[in-house]
């Protein structure tokens, strides 16, 4: 959807679509259309036992060869369909699983997409059936009531036990044990004394029931003009898109919980959306100071007792709000009355494998189908978003000025041309002093820079040669701390080796260019005193490290950060004045065209960790193109000019958001192979493409990562005017094309990346 457009019309759909009435009866229409979360476009038929009515949406268990698969009715079998099967030969469901149909939006939502991105539909429902224990009848878990029988011997533990069941709601063992802080053989003790009875409940625990009436924080002027456009949108239960642009520190987060207040009050659930959950602990927080409970929470790290509960909580309206990554857009919410995307802009929103899609995109239609509220929260929102309020489809509101009288950091470059640092450092003299005179001050400081490890590069200072890795086309990463040479793309690791692969000389291999923990290293020998911490993907794994750092912060056991982008996300710590970046250039290269969109992006954001209370903040910018347009708008503060600027390049060039662009990827593990089949569709396309299409095809060429995770690929770049449609064309063009088994072909609709 590129541009992310609400007016967008779903392609034409294919042949083998499959409808019907709501509810289909075994005895007048028992021939029905099955679609299973597997790499397939078409619903299989199948037959319903005499007399059982299964509503489409339904989750069936039905027989596929010699296994059971688990599906949903997606409507009325057609024994007249392309490929159809006469009814003699098709088989019945086996069981109607014992949980509320897929919404009709959810449905919905999987046709759109598949059609969208021309994924298999299958392979999209899959992600909305990614917890296949949610479908499962609930388990039974063992609790404990009180009898009013008082035990022989009342020891202070067992009158503890007693005491927590004295207002008649069953406690688990474990849970009564923990709270009373006793072991497990005290309750049981209870129980077979005669004080306790035992008794079964589902295994499921209801979630906490957020509090919509709860005061909420003190608003300024601007924010509560903002608060009171979202409230009346979300009251009015119809289809809008908003975009919540306000400057970092201004208070977004507490506009937009009126919006999610609004929404609870009117009975509807509600849908948030971070780039980072696992670094959501502030986030979180703020969110049970406003309304009294945790939100329901979404993302790959839960475990699957949680994923399950809280699928069948969101199905049955049992969660009222979840806040989620970019996957939790797939849940089967029972009344989704609003959704908010924060960070709109944030490239973890884009899926990479499996199906690929924008999850920020996806979830404007969402929205559509659901006829509800989306806000789009964002410092700096992407070209995109900005085009779609300026042609009028979406609604903007603007917060302009950071929360409580606090001021925007001060921003300047630093010429590295003019004031490099020492050879074989990377801390510039002015960023020195100034880190000087913010721990002087008893302040916290960041180091940013977006590079993992020590080194980026390491090579041979006897011939030359590059360490890099076996499966991939990409130098490998020195890690000092785990004493490893590591490949960011497949995850291959080695040890460090004595001598040169190459040329065998010992002693020539050499640490080339900077990492966060040879920054790390340079700061712990200029400022000895300073408490630093390095902060990365690798050093926070997950929610409960993040909320380990983030405590640190508060509390002042860190006086220094050194990070990558994980630490621009929304952070909010009182004490932080000082940003130095230290390769602000590093983003710029490589010939993305959101390059520089994205480098202003991350530069923007983390300059507004600085500064967010009542302490002046300060933002070090080091650089060796000080007159880039990029650096210019981050001291001048003119957004508004360099994002014109930055759209005007992008029209002349018909890229997005002023046209659409589609990738076809190629890869396999013979690169002759590969290639063969990426030009033989090529010229397969030429020969097929109307001349009035509007359709450029770029192409084929090997990737930027030729080689990724030991396979070759070929790349193909599809181009057209942002009036075309090109998927119908796409389709019937790759479908034309039957490549070589040992050859995978993935489309990107939209890309985001071009590695």
């Amino acid at each position: 959807m590129a541009g992310n457009d609400a007016t967008l019309t779903p392609p034409p759909r294919g042949d083998n679509m499959v409808r019907g009435d709501d509810k289909l009866r075994g005895d007048d229409a028992a021939r029905i259309a099955v679609l299973l979360p597997l790499g397939l476009n078409t619903a299989y038929d199948y037959l319903v036992p005499d007399g059982e009515i299964v509503p489409e949406g339904t989750f069936v268990r039905v027989p596929l060869g010699s296994r059971e698969v688990t599906g949903v009715v997606w409507g009325a079998g057609d024994a007249e369909a392309d490929g159809g099967v006469a009814r003699g030969r098709l088989k019945e469901i086996i069981a109607v699983l014992p949980v509320p149909p897929l919404p009709e939006s959810v449905r919905k939502l999987v046709d759109w997409v598949a059609e969208y991105t021309l994924a298999k539909r299958g392979a999209v429902l899959r992600m909305a059936m990614s917890v296949p224990a949610a479908l499962e009848p609930a388990k039974m878990r063992v609790a404990f009531l009180s009898t009013g029988n008082e035990p022989e011997r009342l020891t202070p533990a067992r009158r503890r036990v007693l005491k927590l069941l004295a207002d008649g709601l069953p406690q688990g063992a474990t849970e009564l044990a923990r709270e009373a802080a006793v072991s497990t053989g005290v309750v049981k003790g209870l129980a077979e004394s005669g004080a306790l009875r035992q008794i079964s409940l589902p295994a499921e625990l209801a979630p906490e029931t957020p509090d919509w009436r709860q005061p909420r924080a003190t608003l300024s002027s601007d924010q509560s003009s903002a608060a009171a456009a979202l409230r009346e949108s979300v009251t009015d239960a119809t289809f809008s898109v908003t975009l919540l642009d306000g400057v970092t520190g201004s208070g977004k987060t507490e506009v937009y919980f009126e919006a999610v207040a609004a929404a609870l009050e009117a009975g509807r659930q509600v849908l948030v959306m971070l780039p980072e959950i696992a670094l959501s602990t502030q986030w979180l927080e703020r969110f049970r100071a406003r309304f009294g409970s945790a939100p329901c929470i979404w993302h790959s790290e839960l475990g699957q007792r949680a994923r399950r509960e809280t699928w069948r909580a969101v199905a049955s309206g049992a969660a009222r709000i979840v806040v989620g990554a970019r996957s939790a857009l797939w849940l089967p919410f029972a009344e989704l009355g609003l959704i908010v995307v924060d960070e709109e802009h944030d490239s973890a929103f884009k899926q990479e494998d499996g199906v690929i899609y924008h999850a920020r995109d996806m979830a404007v239609m969402r929205a559509r189908l659901e006829s509800c509220s989306l806000v789009l929260s964002s410092a700096t929102p992407s070209l995109e978003t900005l085009a779609n309020v300026r042609a009028g489809r979406y609604q903007s509101l603007d917060l302009p000025d950071r929360h409580g009288g606090a001021q925007l950091p001060h921003i300047e470059v630093v010429d590295m041309r003019d004031e490099p640092p020492p050879r074989g450092a990377w801390i510039s003299p002015p960023l020195r002093a100034a880190l000087e005179d913010c721990f002087a001050a008893g302040q916290q400081a960041v180091l940013f820079l977006n590079r993992r490890g020590y080194a980026p590069l390491t090579l041979c200072r006897a011939c030359g040669h590059r360490l890099q890795c076996p499966n991939c086309t990409a130098w490998l990463v020195a890690h000092r701390f785990s004493d490893t040479l590591n490949c960011h793309h497949c995850g291959y690791y080695q040890r460090p080796p004595e001598a040169c692969p190459k040329c065998k000389v010992e002693g020539k291999l050499a640490a080339c260019g900077p990492g966060v923990e040879r920054v790390a290293e340079e700061a712990a020998a200029l400022f000895p005193n300073a408490r630093s911490e390095i902060v990365t993907s690798d050093t926070i794994a997950g929610p409960d490290e993040a909320a380990g750092f983030i405590g640190r912060i508060e509390k002042h056991e860190i006086d220094l950060l050194i990070g990558t982008q994980i630490i621009a996300k929304g952070h909010h710590f009182p004490l932080l004045t000082l940003v130095g970046v230290i390769d602000a250039d590093l983003g710029l290269a490589g010939g993305d065209l959101r390059a520089a969109e994205r480098t202003y992006q991350l530069l923007h954001q983390v300059a507004g960790r600085a500064g967010r209370a009542q302490l002046a903040g300060r933002v070090l910018l080091q650089t060796y193109m000080p007159e880039h347009p990029v650096m210019a708008a981050l001291c001048s503060g003119e957004r508004e000019a360099f994002l014109t600027r930055e759209a005007e390049a992008r029209e002349q060039h018909g890229q997005p958001p002023a046209g659409r662009l589609a990738a076809v990827i190629l890869s396999g593990r013979h690169e002759a192979s590969v290639a063969d089949t990426a030009r033989a569709l090529a010229r397969l396309a030429r020969n097929s493409l109307p001349r009035d299409s509007g359709i450029d095809i770029l192409g084929p060429a090997p990737a930027p990562l030729a080689l990724l995770r030991g396979r070759y690929r070929y790349r193909l770049l599809i181009k057209c005017a942002r009036a075309v449609l090109p998927q119908p064309w796409l389709r019937a063009w790759l479908d034309e094309l039957d490549p070589p088994s040992r050859v995978t072909l993935r489309v990107d609709v939209d890309p985001y990346s071009f590695l």
